[in-house]
């Protein structure tokens, strides 16, 4: 059979795209006090104009406590009209648009929040330096019903798809990790256990908008760090989403932003710029041994998730989303020839947002992306490349 093209239209659900292009979830940096901004707005279109299928919204945290630091949008009422705001921006640029739904579990940072963050099993956070709380049965059921609640509100907002976060050692994450979950009760010790509020979740949120709305997930293809989702576990995991049929699509993922996030990024190391973005007591922590390591450096080749995901695409019948340093047009175009139904970009399109349009138009065949990572120290005062000059062709 014809590979696809990359640049023609697809559905993905009950959706169509314009494209297979996607814009990857990187979390923006443009709500300081919690809510849609102008700036916000803006950052999506820029996407939209340069030729995107599918920008993603990052961090829609579904509760309090579930936000990564104070300055993360919680979906719910006071922020619902701001959201739709931003879907029909998105949408008169020729886009559609996905809410990154999720839960931060450990990853949140419970001093910022003012709100004990939870996780599957009580550890400390390197982030607030607090102890983070065991989920308990009831804070589980309030959370599967915020899932449905923010995925009825984007709906109602105007999105097109929901992609529930299941990876980097989130909420579900910590649970699928047996490393971070030592529980032994019915959501610790088999798979199956460990996988089950993820399972819940997706049937619970596909329940309440229907074919309203594409469900996909982000899921890992390998955490690693000793004691998180191997591949062949996260292979498994899927297989399970893929039996219950309740979502559209996988994005293939990896790393851990809790143990070891430079595995999903790949590249260059800006500990110093890191460093001097985090607040006094996370900075002076970098300048330990132990500090120095989180960051661990890993060379940057182009679409490096591709073997570990090929064994997905291999194994699956369901869509699949590539993930993973996708700079060049080639490599898109055999990410279909092998099966793959999206590809998905951060970086690339952070350096250019409007890549995927000169990619079609024949302006380029790659993007100019070095992956020196100096955008991740970025996020707090807004996402950006700060490398990038203004481009002649924007």
């Amino acid at each position: 059979m014809t590979a696809p093209d990359v640049f023609a239209p697809v559905r993905l659900g009950p959706v169509e795209l314009r494209n297979r292009t996607v814009k990857a979830a990187t979390f923006e940096g443009r709500t300081p006090y919690g809510l849609v901004t102008d700036d916000l707005v803006d950052f999506h279109v820029g996407f939209a104009r340069g030729g995107i299928g599918l920008t993603t919204v990052a961090y829609l945290a579904v509760a309090p406590e579930g936000r990564t630091h104070a300055a993360q949008v919680v979906v719910g009422d006071a922020t619902s009209a701001g959201l739709a705001r931003l879907a029909d921006a998105v949408h008169d640029a020729g886009a559609a648009i996905a809410g990154q739904v999720g839960h931060a579990g450990p990853v949140a940072n419970g001093r910022s929040n003012g709100v004990r963050a939870l996780s599957a099993s009580r550890m400390p956070s390197p982030l607030s330096m607090q102890m983070i709380g065991s989920a308990s049965e009831r804070d589980l059921t309030r959370i599967t019903r915020a899932y449905v609640a923010s995925a009825r509100t984007l709906v109602r907002a105007g999105f097109d798809v929901l992609e529930l976060h299941m990876a980097h050692s989130y909420l579900i994450s910590s649970f699928l990790a047996p490393g971070l979950n030592r529980r032994r009760d019915r959501w610790g010790g088999t798979l199956e256990n460990r996988a089950r509020l993820a399972r819940q979740v997706a049937r619970a949120v596909r329940e309440e908008v229907g074919a309203e709305a594409a469900v996909t997930a982000k899921v890992s293809v390998g955490d690693g760090f000793r004691g998180g989702v191997t591949t062949d576990e996260g292979l498994a995991f899927a297989r399970l989403l893929e039996a219950d049929g309740h979502l559209d699509a996988l994005q293939m993922s990896g790393g851990s932003s809790l143990m070891n996030p430079m595995y999903l990024f790949r590249g260059g190391v800006p500990l110093a710029e890191f460093a001097a973005s985090m607040p006094p007591l996370v900075r002076l922590g970098t300048k330990t041994p132990m500090g120095r390591s989180f960051l661990k450096e890993y060379p940057f080749e182009e679409a490096y998730f591709w073997d570990r995901a090929a064994r997905f695409r291999a194994d699956l019948a369901m869509p699949l989303m590539l993930l993973g340093g996708i700079n060049r047009l080639d490599t898109m175009r055999r990410a279909m020839e092998a099966g793959f139904d999206l590809v998905a970009m951060g970086r690339a399109l952070l350096r250019e947002p409007d890549l995927v349009a000169r990619l079609r138009s024949g302006a380029t065949d790659a993007g100019i992306c070095i992956h020196c990572n100096q955008c991740m120290p970025t996020i707090y005062t807004g996402t950006r490349c700060p490398v990038r000059t203004p481009s002649p062709h924007m």
